[in-house]
């Protein structure tokens, strides 16, 4: 609650002064710091803090993209904090044993928490409007030494269009008639604002596979009107989710990727740990016919399982091909359970 004495946040005067000032609630033995890093002197600040009450106090920080950026700076936590990725609503973390009608939900409104629990379209579709010019464009504004703000937000819309493609830069240079050196360095800025993330392609020996393209999701896949590639979206994002967490609590080197030869066989993505692939997912509308590319990609690679999922209830084990056809409702209850 934001009443709560263990809740500062840093837009708030009277909370801003007692930041300033070094003074926190006694008694708390968690202290959520909510947007700090908006203060010049926040990182000493909070080591002050921190080392003043480490034996009998914990410190929980959050804020936007501008934390991911502005912890980076300077060696004064080091060693003080754990940091943590935290990513919108996934199925699991909704229910978790989810229904159908709670995949359909989180598809039409998406994964940050005030669309989905409002589950308001009118509201959805005025926050849809805003966000690009609101959000990114303040975290732009705030984190790059940015001057073409209007063609970042164009391309930020033409994003949606391109979401599971293999992104051309040089395609969205000649629609953006802007250099090549620029659009990328666009795509990267809305990585680093959490608008959008890309994943590369995973090598294997015994396959001819693609080395250098990338494909482009977004972390808000409402917007996208195509039904096949929203649920693709969505599926990769539960997926990125599971290799942050990981990453975050464990240690553990975790990454998203996906596999396509040169002659354009794919596997939507394949989830690796250390370095070797855990497991597999191909997303798709139906639920009765294994892809053909499966079967292929078992006899030619180590995966240990390769899940083919969809919307559907239907759950076959198909043993010879290290496969299963699984409804992502029982993915995430099974499998991913994050």
């Amino acid at each position: 609650s934001e009443e709560h004495s263990a809740y500062m946040n840093w837009d708030y005067p009277e909370d801003k002064e007692r930041i300033m000032k070094g003074v926190i609630p006694g008694g708390e033995k968690v202290i959520v710091l909510d947007e700090i890093h908006k203060y010049k002197e926040w990182r000493n600040t909070l080591k002050g803090l921190y080392d003043k009450n480490k034996s009998k106090t914990s410190f929980l920080v959050t804020g936007s993209a501008r934390l991911d950026y502005y912890r980076r700076g300077g060696d004064s936590l080091v060693g003080r904090y754990y940091f943590y990725r935290l990513h919108p609503l996934s199925l699991y973390e909704i229910e978790t044993s989810p229904s159908l009608s709670n995949l359909e939900q989180l598809l039409e409104f998406g994964g940050f928490p005030e669309m989905y629990l409002g589950k308001d379209k009118k509201e959805w579709k005025r926050w849809q409007k805003e966000r690009i010019s609101g959000v990114v464009k303040d975290d732009l504004l705030s984190l790059e030494q940015v001057k073409e703000v209007s063609q970042i937000e164009l391309l930020a819309h033409m994003l949606i269009s391109r979401i599971g493609s293999l992104l051309s830069i040089n395609s969205l240079r000649e629609d953006l008639k802007a250099s090549h050196e620029a659009v990328s360095r666009w795509v990267s800025i809305l990585e680093n604002v959490y608008y959008c993330y890309r994943i590369s392609p995973f090598g294997l020996e015994k396959i001819k596979a693609i080395k250098k393209d990338q494909k482009l999701y977004l972390w808000d896949w409402s917007p996208c009107e195509n039904e096949g590639i929203r649920f693709e979206n969505l599926v990769a994002s539960n997926l990125l989710k599971f290799c942050h967490f990981h990453e975050d609590t464990q240690g553990v080197k975790m990454e998203l990727r996906f596999i396509r030869d040169k002659e354009k066989r794919e596997i939507d993505f394949v989830v690796i740990k250390d370095d070797e692939p855990l497991f597999a997912v191909e997303c798709k509308s139906g639920d009765r016919n294994l892809s053909k590319h499966i079967p292929y990609f078992a006899k030619r690679t180590k995966i240990p399982v390769f899940y083919q999922t969809h919307k559907g209830e239907s759950w076959n084990i198909l043993s010879e091909h290290r496969a299963e056809i699984i409804p992502f409702t029982k993915l995430c209850a099974e499998v991913l359970k994050v």
